[in-house]
């Protein structure tokens, strides 16, 4: 089983590249991920979290990702922060490709932060939120993010074809905060799943997503 990375947020750590929400940081002039909906109409995925790569390598004894650039995860969660209406979302069956976009970049010297905004000017996603990495939970009832998460929330013995044995790329637990508050369905978790061939190319063009609620 792999061994989990736990992510551990720390809102009083100051600015890190590696945190949820705020700012992506992508290369100059990149368009912001965007999805068409079944009416056709364009919108941005939400942006979930940046992970510096280099934070991470004490902890990926293994090599499993690389260990220089930017790792960035998107995808539909309008709903679990509260906008009710949204019809796109993930869902507690495993999506499809194109419900999710995770960027990979070996290199983010001279990227740019890109804060999108409503039409008063208010930003889209919650503030940043910096995190920092550990091989051990914060606690025994801490939040459950991790890369490489075990499937502890999944109630069967594997995920349905073609996904058997994916493992967690990312974990992301129901948490909130001063600006947000995050709940899949009744406090579950939101898992990226990668095919074990990708992840061992480092290819992240193929990502899944899934909500868990035990």
């Amino acid at each position: 089983m792999d061994k989990p990375i736990h992510i551990i947020a720390k809102p009083q750590s100051g600015k890190k590249v590696s945190h949820f929400w705020g700012s992506p940081l992508l290369p100059p002039g990149y368009p912001y991920p965007e999805y068409t909906d079944s009416d056709g109409d364009r919108w941005p995925y939400n942006f979930i979290c940046q992970i510096n790569l280099a934070d991470i390598a004490p902890f990926d004894t293994e090599g499993k990702l690389p260990h220089e650039g930017l790792l960035l995860f998107f995808t539909k969660i309008d709903r679990y922060l509260g906008d009710f209406e949204a019809a796109d979302c993930i869902s507690g069956y495993i999506s499809d490709a194109e419900d999710v976009k995770v960027l990979y970049f070996p290199d983010s010297n001279g990227f740019e932060e890109i804060l999108l905004t409503d039409f008063d000017g208010t930003p889209l996603s919650p503030r940043g939120l910096p995190v920092i990495f550990s091989d051990k939970p914060e606690g025994k009832y801490c939040d459950e993010h991790m890369l490489f998460a075990p499937p502890t929330h999944r109630e069967w013995e594997n995920w349905d074809p073609p996904f058997e044995d994916w493992p967690i790329l990312l974990q992301v637990d129901s948490f909130n905060g001063k600006d947000f508050n995050l709940n899949f369905m009744d406090c579950g978790v939101l898992d990226f799943l990668i095919s074990p061939e990708d992840l061992a190319a480092q290819r992240f063009d193929n990502v899944c997503a899934i909500v868990l609620s035990t």
